[in-house]
């Protein structure tokens, strides 16, 4: 479809109490010495009033919940079911990927949209579903997370999912990130704070650049780097068919670097240049990560070993990754990215 006929990206309703929120597992289910904590958050949710539907597709049988089949067919019933108004798995995964040509895109197109919330592996389906139906997802905290308080200047995906159309949503870095991993579930099932132990900010790392400030406008495609890079240039990683479909102002990309050394990040990025994944960008954000070095090679350098020659502006060590706090970020939707030393945010428009 042409930039000049291209049509509105689709948001789904606000979510309300009384709603029912659906959890299933499309990637890795929940083992039975962390299952408290599901429990804790469903608690949790149903004190807010919300209904929340706890799926059959969520333990661990092995690397995944349940076979494919039963996983997707799962998960299209709940992204189907006019009563679900929210699907969030309760973490990604590994091998997600092999849902992707068992989801029906064009019924879900076709049915009410459902906010589907997530990031890591579940970016392998969640991003391909804004990018195939114009449907707007959220890139953010998982069903896991819920019951972390986030940090001023960080919104919780539950406000994120209760915003109406036309409502703008701000975040800003709070200037602190968790350099100590995951909280011990096992042995604290309530975990509700995050302990930001790091100072630290946004780092403009393009060639040349210098650290300028700089605004970036577009419409959001995020995903993370380890699952997305194998869709690229695929019928499930066209972002320049979303953005003629529905983003002819441009995309500004989010990527969620979560494991792989500088070497294996700078090759997936390579890869997806190469695929045609930044033909549109008007930025780019990187995740903070606790990712290693490679030899000489950083994080940062492998990035711009690989996107420098892009010539748009390339923003690190943004809350959008693995390491909290974790944004809660709308793919598809309108956003502008201010970058300074004063002010690092990212306005979203549900337009």
């Amino acid at each position: 479809m042409p930039a000049e006929n291209a049509t509105a990206v689709r948001y789904p309703v606000p979510l309300r109490p009384g709603d029912r929120i659906g959890v299933t597992a499309p990637s890795s289910g929940v083992p039975d010495r962390l299952w408290p904590r599901v429990e804790v958050t469903r608690a949790f949710l149903e004190g807010e009033g919300f209904d929340v539907e706890i799926g059959e597709c969520m333990h661990t049988p092995s690397q995944v919940s349940a076979p494919k089949e039963q996983r997707a067919a799962e998960l299209m019933r709940m992204l189907t079911d006019p009563d679900i108004r929210a699907v969030v798995p309760p973490w990604g995964g590994e091998t997600g990927i092999d849902l992707l040509g068992l989801l029906d895109f064009e019924a879900i197109a076709d049915a009410e949209p459902t906010w589907c919330v997530g990031y890591s592996d579940t970016s392998t389906w969640l991003t391909p579903l804004t990018l195939r139906t114009g449907i707007a997802t959220i890139h953010g905290q998982n069903f896991m997370d819920t019951l972390y308080r986030t940090p001023v200047g960080v919104a919780h995906w539950l406000d994120v999912a209760g915003s109406a159309v036309g409502a703008e949503i701000r975040q800003q870095s709070p200037g602190r990130w968790r350099s100590t991993g995951f909280d011990d579930w096992a042995a604290d099932p309530g975990a509700a704070e995050y302990h930001l132990d790091q100072p630290g900010t946004w780092t403009r790392i393009d060639p040349g650049a210098g650290g300028e400030p700089v605004a970036l406008q577009g419409r959001l495609v995020a995903g993370c780097v380890e699952t997305v890079s194998f869709l690229a240039g695929g019928a499930y990683g066209d972002v320049s068919g979303f953005a003629d479909a529905c983003a002819p102002e441009g995309i500004i990309h989010v990527l969620d670097v979560a494991e792989w050394a500088a070497y294996d990040i700078c090759r997936a990025l390579h890869a997806m240049r190469l695929h045609g994944w930044f033909d549109r960008s008007n930025g780019i954000l990187v995740s903070r990560t606790t990712a290693p070095s490679a030899g000489d090679l950083s994080q940062h350098d492998a990035v711009v070993e690989a996107l420098g020659e892009l010539g748009v502006p390339i923003i690190a060590d943004v809350e959008c990754g693995h390491v909290a706090p974790h944004f809660a970020l709308v793919n598809g939707a309108l956003t502008t990215v201010r970058f300074s030393t004063a002010e690092q945010s990212i306005a979203q428009t549900l337009a």
